[in-house]
């Protein structure tokens, strides 16, 4: 695994625009990232202080387009017809649509295409937590055999130094020719401005008491509370950026054994990183492998408490336990731990708390992405 430069914070300051709402004014804009030759405007609800940045790879305008163009450039893969953006589509959140991602040659992979928005309010990339940086996670699909497909690093620095646009544009932002640590740092600069917030929840975090409507409102009561879903969908990002066993994939032949591949830990087999919940209403279909097509599927999968198996987590066996409790168990779990035991509570949802709870995770689409359009023209 790549080793990466320590991460900083990044300086900020609170941008307050006023704007209407329900007769009163509340900030419409977030917070800023200062850079020394950038300026990054953070929708409403994303906090400046958990955006970073390696000390290494730092934001300007020039470089964040040189990653655009790149992102969007189907000549990066083996056969020419692969580019970042056939899986991670702006339209579709920077997603595909698909249950699993088509590479070179038709070939697909076993696992769903996560979006690519908000991910520089972390480090650990992928499903599995295999990348350590976003730059580390631009080179995986370079030279996955069903993905782009490149051969080495040699064959794609060599495919994009014989272009003499690229040439003059890499010595322009980098000071130097074309070079794999380049040209992963530009993406991950671009792929660092994907983001998504002002959304309805976050206006009315912000003090709009309008912003929700009144099946958001319960649907927002039902996450927090009963239906228990921030014990892993937390924070400003609806993610606690840990990996868990839910089930998903353990009534298949084949099991995907998550981030125990990265880890060997027996306790971490069939875990997966928890997806932001942020335009999850466009980035259907949902979980690892893409087997489910709905938010209504997903939500009735957790009504049933997952699928059993030796590892699923405490949070999906809903012991009669308080969450700091519950919480407890998972910081103490061990491969051969086995949960207290006590009466399994149901959630018991009604279909008006289903239809609710789709209706607050709707809620969630925002904006500051979908300005994002490929090149008029390639660099030639």
């Amino acid at each position: 695994m790549i080793s990466h430069p320590t991460l900083f914070v990044l300086v900020l300051c609170m941008t307050v625009v006023p704007a209407s709402f329900a007769g009163s004014s509340h900030k419409s804009s977030g917070e800023t990232v200062y850079q020394a030759k950038y300026q990054l405007q953070l929708p409403l609800g994303l906090p400046a202080e958990h955006f970073t940045v390696p000390e290494d790879n730092p934001l300007d305008e020039d470089k964040i387009e040189l990653g655009r163009v790149l992102f969007f450039d189907k000549r990066l893969s083996a056969d020419g017809t692969i580019s970042c953006a056939t899986c991670h589509v702006p339209q579709l959140a920077f997603t595909d649509g698909r249950q699993h991602s088509q590479g070179i040659g038709g070939l697909t992979g076993l696992r769903n295409a996560p979006t690519l928005i908000n991910r520089a309010f972390a480090n650990k990339q992928f499903w599995d937590g295999r990348a350590a940086s976003l730059e580390e996670q631009v080179k995986g699909p370079l030279f996955g055999p069903t993905e782009m497909g490149m051969a080495s690093h040699a064959d794609v620095v060599s495919r994009v130094a014989a272009i003499a646009d690229y040439r003059k544009w890499f010595k322009r932002v980098f000071g130097s020719e074309v070079s794999i640590d380049s040209l992963t740092k530009a993406i991950a600069a671009f792929e660092r401005t994907l983001l998504s917030g002002n959304t309805k929840y976050d206006r009315f975090n912000a003090g709009d008491p309008q912003a929700l409507s009144a099946s958001e409102l319960r649907g927002l009561e039902l996450f927090e509370g009963r239906a228990r879903c921030n014990q892993c969908h937390s924070g400003f990002n609806f993610t606690d950026e840990e990996y868990h066993n839910i089930g998903v994939g353990w009534n298949k032949r084949r099991i995907d054994l998550g981030r125990y591949s990265v880890t060997s830990l027996q306790q971490d087999i069939g875990a997966f990183k928890t997806p932001t919940l942020r335009e999850v209403a466009r980035t259907a279909p949902y979980m690892h492998d893409g087997s489910m097509a709905s938010l209504e599927e997903v939500i009735e999968f957790y009504e049933q408490g997952g699928i059993a198996n030796p590892f699923l987590d405490s949070e999906m066996r809903r012991l009669e336990l308080t969450m700091e409790q519950v919480l407890d168990l998972y910081d103490k779990k061990t491969p051969t731990s086995t949960p207290p035991k006590q009466r399994v509570i149901k959630l018991d949802l009604t279909e008006q708390d289903k239809g609710d709870l789709v209706a607050f995770l709707k809620a969630l689409n925002g904006e500051g992405w979908q300005h994002i359009k490929p090149a008029e023209q390639l660099p030639r």
